[in-house]
Parts: structure tokens; sequence; C-alpha cells
């Protein structure tokens, strides 16, 4: 019998559950220049996702209190960074008394969260993160090929 790599997995972490981030978040121009409460609070949110959840987080006062948060202004400056720069989407408003905002972690599919959400996964923006990477330079059809129409083209 075949040994079992998953079991052997298992064995070499501590608990059942882990948060993905992909090496294209965190080496994004979007994730590197995220403040350090940002950073926190995607890791806060992406320690919600189950692998069936994504756009049902919460980043709720209530709830980031609970993980640590000293301040309500500092939290609100972090969502708006993240969603600024496309690391979360808002898949729903909040509203007083007791609706909670809800989000979402662009480099997953938005799941089916059983009618919680304001969005369709149609209108979803995954890989919202992508767009703040520079564009890539392009040099016209015709340009020489020599040293000095190389450099004139890139500059």
């Amino acid at each position: 019998m075949g040994r079992d790599r998953y079991k052997e997995a298992r064995e070499k972490r501590d608990g059942g559950c882990y948060v993905a981030f992909p090496h294209d978040v965190l080496n994004s121009a979007a994730f590197i220049g995220l403040s350090a409460h940002s950073r926190m609070l995607l890791l806060d949110l992406a320690a919600q996702y189950k692998g069936s959840n994504n756009g049902d987080l919460c980043a709720a006062w209530s709830i980031m209190r609970i993980r640590g948060w000293k301040s309500e202004e500092t939290l609100h400056n972090a969502k708006h960074q993240l969603i600024e720069r496309g690391l979360i989407a808002e898949t729903r408003k909040g509203a007083r008394p007791n609706k909670a905002a809800l989000y979402g972690l662009t480099w997953f599919a938005l799941d089916d969260c059983k009618g919680k959400l304001d969005i369709t996964p149609a209108q979803f923006r995954r890989g919202a993160y992508k767009l703040l990477e520079p564009l890539p330079k392009i040099t016209p059809k015709n340009a020489s090929l020599t040293t000095v129409g190389v450099v004139t083209a890139l500059g």
C-alpha cells in the first residue's frame, strides 16, 4: 500500500485549518504597499475563510476587538485601504442596528452565501489587486532595433 501524503502533511503542522496566501498576492504591489494594520486585518479576514464562505467574512468592531484591535478608527482605515487596493471587496453593505458589512477576498472566487450578499459573482472583481501592478512598457511596432532606438523607446 502506498504512503498517504495527506496524512503525512497533517502530521507536520499544528491544527487542521490554515490560511492560504498565494505568492501572487504576497508579491503584488497592492500587498507590498499596505500598512501594518491593513496586513493584520487581511490576515484576520483570511482566518475566517473556511473554503466555502468567501463573501461572508466580517470585520465588525465587536469581532475584531476580541482579536486584539484597539481602535475603531484604525480598523476603519485598514478596511478602506484593503478595499482601495483591491485585496477585499464589500459584498454586503452594513446597516444599523445589527446588519454587519461583509467582505470577500479577491484572490478566491465568490461563494454562494445563501442570499446574504448584495452582489452576484459576476459583479465580484476577482483579482482586483492585480490592477495596481505597473503596466509593462510596449515599444512601437516599427521602432528601430539599434541601441539608440531601443533606449529612446523604453525611456
